[in-house]
């Protein structure tokens, strides 16, 4: 039902009915509506983390972060009826449990970013800066019924910009920041120790601005 119709009221009757059985069942597995929608949610979840993890990690959090973005819109957009309930649906004070996992995976990306030193904000404001922006663009494709990747891209850059120092900013320290960035992505360009050695240098200096 979610799926055929995404967005719309779902009765709890209607389900009943669909599946050949009375209220009280639905209210001895899931206690009310809102319990049987969380189990939902769960599902969804479980199917969005399912093929975020069939993508290998390529060891570089900056790149995962991109890769990441564009599976959870690519989920979104395939999958407009689970979405909106994942993170469509909006109680204020109120956030569903199922979403703090793939919020964990997306900390874990950026604290390793940090622990790099490639981020120039905490890892745990990089975290919602790219969280909000994903889901952002995700639901304007759903609701716009149209898909605009070159829009995602624009935005998943200005947002790792933003959390990298790497904007247009040309600041000695966004200057290194851009290197610092440039090295990590690449490599295997100068070898992984040189790489890890010009990293601590360019940090060093970029501590001293």
């Amino acid at each position: 039902m979610i799926a055929n119709g995404p967005g719309e009221e779902i009765s709890p009757r209607a389900v009943c009915a669909e599946v050949g059985v009375k209220m009280p069942t639905l209210y001895h597995f899931f206690g009310n509506k809102q319990g049987l929608l969380e189990a939902v949610m769960d599902r969804g979840f479980d199917l969005y983390l399912a093929e975020k993890e069939a993508h290998e990690s390529g060891g570089d959090p900056i790149q995962d972060l991109r890769d990441g973005w564009d599976a959870h819109v690519a989920f979104g957009v395939a999958n407009p009826g689970f979405y909106t309930l994942m993170y469509g649906k909006v109680v204020p004070g109120y956030s569903p449990a199922a979403q703090s996992r793939p919020s964990q995976i997306l900390r874990g990306l950026t604290e390793r970013a940090a622990a790099q030193g490639r981020l120039v904000v905490s890892a745990e404001q990089a975290a919602a800066h790219i969280l909000v922006t994903n889901i952002g663009v995700t639901l304007r494709m759903i609701i716009l019924a149209e898909e605009d990747w070159e829009l995602s891209r624009s935005v998943r850059e200005g947002a790792i910009a933003a959390i990298t120092g790497t904007g247009t900013d040309s600041s000695p320290r966004s200057i290194m920041h851009l290197a610092l960035e440039y090295a990590n992505a690449r490599p295997d360009v100068l070898g992984q120790e040189e790489t890890a050695m010009l990293s601590a240098w360019l940090r060093r200096l970029s501590d001293s601005q």
